[in-house]
This record gives C-alpha cells, structure tokens and sequence, in this order.
C-alpha cells in the first residue's frame, strides 16, 4: 500500500491554508500522549512529544492554546518545555493552568512570578499550599491587587521578610493593613511599626493582640537583676535586654537631676503648653529617649499618647494635660466632647500597665537604640536593598521613621 504523500514545506514559516482541521486533530493527539501514564510511554518519549507540542503551539491560535491547556490541566506532570511555553502565554492558557492545575513545581512557580506578566502572577497568589518562596517572589513586585489576593489565601504561607515588605507598602496601601492583622505570621515587632499609620479600629487591635505582658520574662530572669548589680552594670547588652524586661517604667536617675519634682509635675506644667524642651524632659522622665518621646507627642491620631501615660502609671488626667498642652482640641464646634480625645481615652482605659510598658518600650528600643549612623543614612537614602542586614529594631525604626528623616 503506498504511503502518503510527506507534507509539503511551508518557507514562510507561517500556518498553511486549510490546515486548521489537521491541526486541532494533531494537537489533541499530541496533547493525548503526553496525558498517558508511564505505563504507556516513559519520561523521553513524553519529553519528545512535548518538544514537538510546544514547536506547534508557539505560532498557534490562541483558542487552540487554551484547548491544549485544558487537555493538560488535570495532569500531575508535564514536560519542562511545555511548561515554560504555556505558563508565559498571554491567551489565557496560563491562568488556566495555574487555577486548575498541580502539575508545577517551586521553581516552575517563583519562574513565572518574576518572567511572566501580571495576571500570572495574580493567579499564582490564588493557588494552595504557596511555600515562602513563591510568595516572596510575588511579594517582591509590589502589585497592589497580588497582594492583596495574596493576603487573602490563608494556604499562603509568609516570610518575615515578605510581612516587612507588605507592611512598608501599608503606609501608602491602607486596605492592607486590616488583612495584614488577619495573618498569623505578623509579629509585634512589624505591628508596633504598623500602628503609626493605622485607624483607631486597627490600633485598637494592635494593641489589643499584641501589646503582650512580660510576665514571664519577668519570673524567668528575676534573679538575674541581681546578678547584673553586682556587676556594677557593666555589660551593655545585659543592661539593654534587662532594662526591656523591668516593671519600673519611670527613670528615677533622670528625677533627681529634673527641675520637676516628678513626672506628674512637669506633666501639669505641660498643660499650659508643650514646649520642645519640656517634651524632652517628659520624655527622659518617663523611662525614654526625646526621639520616641517626639514621635508619640506628635501622632495625630494620640493613642501613643495614652499608651505613655498609662505605661508610666499617669493617671487619665494626664492625658488630659497633655492633650491641651500639644493645642488639640477637647470640645468640638457644638461643646461635645472632642471624638480624638474621647477615643484616646478609651484606649487608655482597655490597655494594662504592663501591656502599655511592653509596647512604649518598645517603641523606644526600635526608634532610639536601634537608630545607628547607618540606619539613618539607609532612612534617609531609601536604602531598601541591605535592609537584610539590619536587626528587627532597626527594621522597625527605618520603617517607622522614613517620613521623619526625609523632611
């Protein structure tokens, strides 16, 4: 019987005229061969086939892409060309794939996060099960809608570093923040810095699930306290981590230098008007350094401010003071009591002593301490490429005070 003529050659390189029909058939009998089990062609011959597959598919119509995709999406593996091919196509056989498809790998993944377009790597954030490597590589894009479907996907797991990311990005993407405090790998150290640009809700839960006591470190290290005295405290790294842990928030040494006879007092005189230089002096009195004391006296929202009254044992008059001291307002236009006010005040009444102590010390080790020479340059510089190799308190500072050191 003699065989069929060998197809003609086509010089164009372009699909031949009425060649559509023995396409679509070629296609699927390709696409079919690559879905049979091992036990009908091994690892090579699927290899081939998918080479020849992808050869077709390159100048193919977008309609028979899509049909291909479809063929393979129920597929457990696929060959690598295939999947570079299909997995960059912009005809929606793509986002087919990786909604339907489990087929891909890490590294199939995280390639087509950073080579492909974005409504692959939209898709991606959609998916199960994303390792940390996924995510950072679509985290690193800072696609607002990624992101958020991102935060959304509670079978996404995030690094620490993704977290720092997405909360920098907070501070100019506010409908992150709300997601961001729904995840379970956000920390305190990135909430604490989230809470400078959040609403009275969300600093409500900041403070409410985070603002964690110290209880435990307390009962743990007591006797160390001891031993660090009679070494005249002389090491600087005990010094620092034991002074975070202590219950006493007022600086008794700053007291007996002031020209207040406390901190109540030179909070009263304050009423009348907060200076810069009294601002300092609150600031040393309370247990702080002047830079946190200034990032808190001037927060609009004025929940930091009840976070240090009640962290130093002030009473809620004080907040009072304090508030009429920085020229805020305590009644509004109708005589009502002013709503900020009212809602500092309330934030003073739900969060405990030693709560507020761990937050306000926080604060003051993440914005003073943690603010070398380096750091502020970085801030200054927007030096986000070497922020790997800061520590988390100057993490936190860099992001709690970009805004600060640029003006």
């Amino acid at each position: 019987m003699p065989q069929s003529a060998p197809p003609p050659s086509d010089e164009s390189g372009s699909p031949s005229a009425g060649g559509s029909r023995a396409r679509r058939a070629l296609l699927k009998r390709l696409a079919d061969v690559v879905s049979l089990p091992g036990s009908r062609v091994n690892a090579f011959e699927r290899a081939v086939v998918g080479d020849l597959l992808v050869e077709m598919l390159r100048d193919a119509e977008p309609a028979e892409r899509m049909r291909v995709a479809r063929r393979l999406a129920a597929l457990t593996e696929i060959p690598d060309s295939l999947v570079r091919l299909l997995l960059r196509d912009e005809s929606g056989a793509a986002e087919l794939l990786l909604d339907e498809c489990n087929a891909f790998s890490d590294a199939d993944l995280i390639s087509c996060a950073h080579e492909a377009g974005h409504s692959q790597r939209l898709a991606i954030a959609g998916r199960r099960h994303l390792s940390e490597a996924i995510t950072d590589a679509l985290v690193s894009h800072l696609e607002p809608a990624v992101l958020d479907r991102l935060l959304h996907n509670k079978d996404a797991r995030l690094s620490q570093t993704a977290i720092e990311e997405l909360v920098s990005v907070s501070r100019d993407a506010s409908g992150l923040i709300d997601l961001l405090l729904k995840r379970a790998e956000l920390r305190p150290s990135s909430a604490y810095v989230m809470f400078w640009w959040s609403n009275v809700e969300q600093r409500r839960v900041i403070l409410s699930r985070f603002a964690v006591s110290r209880e435990v470190l307390q009962e743990v290290v007591d006797d160390v306290f001891a031993m660090a005295s009679a070494e005249g405290w002389q090491d600087p790294l005990a010094r620092k981590a034991l002074q975070f842990i202590e219950r006493r928030q007022r600086n008794r040494a700053a007291i007996a230098k002031s020209p207040y006879d406390s901190l109540d007092h030179a909070v009263q005189v304050a009423a009348a008007g907060l200076t810069p230089e009294l601002a300092s002096e609150i600031s040393y009195l309370a247990g702080i350094k002047p830079i946190t004391g200034a990032k808190i006296f001037t927060d609009m929202g004025g929940e930091a401010l009840a976070v240090l009254c009640k962290a130093t044992g002030l009473p809620k008059e004080c907040v009072r003071q304090l508030w009429r001291g920085m020229r805020r307002p305590e009644v509004d236009d109708t005589g009502e009591p002013d709503a900020r006010l009212a809602e500092v005040l309330v934030t003073y009444d739900m969060i405990a002593v030693d709560r507020a102590q761990t937050v306000l010390r926080y604060w003051n080790w993440s914005l003073s301490s943690a603010l070398t020479i380096q750091l502020m340059r970085a801030i200054r510089e927007g030096d986000d490429d070497t922020l790997d190799e800061y520590s988390v308190p100057q993490r936190a500072a860099m992001l709690a005070l970009t805004n600060e050191f640029k003006r």
